[in-house]
């Protein structure tokens, strides 16, 4: 069992901590952009009025998930991957585990809103822009450690 083991690891997609951290911060940005283009679309069918208010509503969200959901979440993330042992681990750990089943709940649950949902697409953008603009804003948090690490702070002594 262990010789199968031992072969199969040969064919981990490995990854230097570094590159995890930008694969996260890459992927919460891609998907923050996609859920605000989508959320765009159906905004843009609004009169004036109601799409200012439509995405007031959903910035305001978005800074209440990023601050009190997404920007912890990054920073366990980022913790947890500074914390690794080995120095190249799988690439798919830039999320924990434990959150892939949760990731998949999101996108069957945001399909399921986009095509069968009784709610308006004009409701709807409120919440796309608050999760979309949450994940934007928290995905900084992994660029700005990459760049600290990158330009370590010099201290004077």
């Amino acid at each position: 069992m262990s010789a199968a083991l031992s072969s199969l690891k040969k064919y981990k997609p490995g990854a230097r901590k570094n590159w995890l951290q930008l694969t996260a911060g890459v992927v919460w940005l891609g998907v923050g952009v996609m859920l605000i283009s989508i959320a765009s679309r159906w905004v843009r069918l609004e009169k004036l009025t109601t799409a200012l208010l439509l995405v007031l509503a959903g910035i305001l969200l978005a800074a209440a998930i990023c601050i009190f959901g997404f920007r912890k979440l990054a920073r366990k993330n980022i913790h947890r991957i500074q914390a690794m042992a080995e120095e190249k681990v799988c690439l798919f750990a830039f999320q924990s585990w434990t959150s892939y089943p949760l990731v998949a709940f999101m996108v069957a649950l945001g399909i399921y809103l986009r095509v069968y949902s009784p709610f308006p697409k004009p409701t709807l953008a409120i919440l796309y822009i608050g999760i979309g603009g949450g994940l934007f804003l928290a995905s900084l948090s992994y660029f700005k450690h990459i760049l600290r690490n990158l330009h370590p702070v010099k201290t004077e002594t």
